[in-house]
């Protein structure tokens, strides 16, 4: 494992409040241009990053507990990553595949087929957002086996497109006046330890099952599709055999079992993909986020018999697997070998945790603590109850940007701070965001 060397300083420093006075000056040029229906969690903007830290225009340094959601893996300036693209754009930006293909996407379908869970053959196909990913999936799951209908779960988010709003669980904002939405989806219940009674996952799969046979039949099904971690929804554990019954079931009635790992892929939760952790071999898996160390790529890999169903042109797309994303993409898959990032979220989670655990014991609003790697939530309540408490959570989150530290909220209830850090941090830089995080929570929350 190489160590890790960075170009700006790993630290915390804020020279005017936030926003300053050039943010401020971007947020005012910004109503007038952009769309209003693009929000953002933090009201400053990035002039530089690295590792651990974001600069603003204003020169402000902030801890960057975030990484564009789970996207900046490997950092958003690793030298590998820049070099590859600085490279690879120099050459040439764009051919279209589907006109005159280049090595680098059948490189990073390579990769793919090695990294990806399981030893049998596999075929990739490249693209640009995870809905699309997730899109093209369900496209492959209903040709291959003939059927329409597709299971997805409560809390799931699975992109804003029209087909992934519909699989999508949460109304506001990701899907509110935007429908009708696409046909033959159906939600069933999600193993969430915390607010099903503590159901076992076995337990919790058969119910889903059952519901999935007697409202929509098993030979209707073409796919069930499942984040391994649910991201959006709230950083959703399922219980310990939820995810394997599912897919033996889904094996034994010719169910397509996809795999949304579009934030939980690529080193984050402790393994390359967080179907790892049970042996949990999917028929496709969904992939985008930390693929590219903050290029747009995503990407479909399944059993080679699915993806080869599909007839030559049915897949594809203008801007997907650009070339740039791919070199991108290969120069990542590097540094994350190097440096053995599946490593170092485990660190981060077991130094997140430990201080999460402790400060839990005393403060009554944190219901629950929960995550894997360096995937991690907490969730707010009132004290005494499991009412979510997203007021209180939101509050948290403004103090801590206010000091200095960016952090995520999520959940169906809007009651979880998510922890989404590079995995290139410093340990002491980790350590002074939590500080500060957990400070807010004692003042704010206890």
């Amino acid at each position: 494992m190489t160590e890790i060397s960075y170009r700006l300083p790993q630290q915390r420093a804020l020279v005017t409040a936030l926003p300053g006075p050039r943010s401020q000056e971007l947020a005012a040029r910004r109503k007038a241009a952009v769309a209003a229906g693009v929000g953002s969690t933090a009201p400053v903007y990035a002039a530089d990053a690295d590792g651990g830290v974001i600069v603003d225009v204003d020169g402000n340094t902030l801890i960057d507990l975030a990484a564009g959601i789970a996207v900046t893996n490997v950092g958003a300036s690793h030298p590998k990553v820049a070099a590859a693209v600085s490279d690879q754009a120099q050459r040439f930006t764009h051919t279209c595949f589907m006109v005159t293909p280049y090595e680098a996407y059948v490189r990073v379908c390579e990769e793919l087929a090695a990294l990806t869970p399981g030893d049998h053959e596999k075929r990739s196909v490249l693209f640009n957002s995870g809905a699309e990913a997730v899109e093209n999936a369900v496209k492959v799951a209903r040709l291959a086996t003939g059927r329409t209908a597709v299971v997805a779960f409560d809390h799931a988010y699975h992109g804003r497109t029209n087909l992934t709003m519909a699989l999508t669980a949460k109304s506001m904002p990701y899907k509110a006046h935007f429908g009708p939405f696409a046909p033959e989806v159906y939600r069933m219940p999600m193993s969430y330890p915390f607010r099903d009674g503590g159901l076992d996952g076995k337990a919790a799969a058969a119910e889903a099952i059952l519901r999935i046979e007697k409202q929509i039949g098993a030979d209707s099904v073409a796919a069930i599709i499942i984040e391994p971690i649910q991201g959006e929804g709230g950083f959703i554990v399922p219980a310990p055999g939820f995810l394997p019954a599912l897919a033996e079931w889904a094996r034994a009635n010719g169910v397509v079992f996809i795999a949304d790992e579009v934030q939980t892929g690529f080193s984050r939760t402790g393994d390359w993909f967080a179907c790892d952790h049970e042996g949990v071999v999917p028929d496709i898996i969904t992939m985008a986020k930390g693929i590219a160390g903050g290029m747009p790529l995503s990407a479909i890999t399944g059993r080679a018999e699915l993806m080869d169903a599909v007839h030559a042109g049915g897949l594809g797309g203008t801007y997907g697997g650009n070339p740039v994303a791919c070199a991108a993409a290969l120069a990542a898959i590097e540094v994350m070998r190097d440096h053995d990032l599946p490593a170092r979220a485990r660190r981060i989670g077991e130094i997140a945790t430990a201080r999460f655990t402790e400060l839990a014991q005393q403060v009554p609003a944190i219901g629950d603590v929960r995550g894997r790697g360096a995937m991690l939530a907490l969730e707010f309540v009132k004290p005494g109850t499991t009412e979510p408490d997203a007021a209180r959570t939101a509050k948290i989150a403004a103090r801590c940007l206010e000091q200095g530290v960016i952090t995520l909220t999520c959940g169906t209830f809007g009651n979880v701070i998510r922890l989404l850090p590079p995995l290139v941090i410093g340990e002491d830089l980790l350590d002074e965001a939590l500080t500060v995080l957990c400070t807010a929570i004692t003042d704010l929350a206890a």
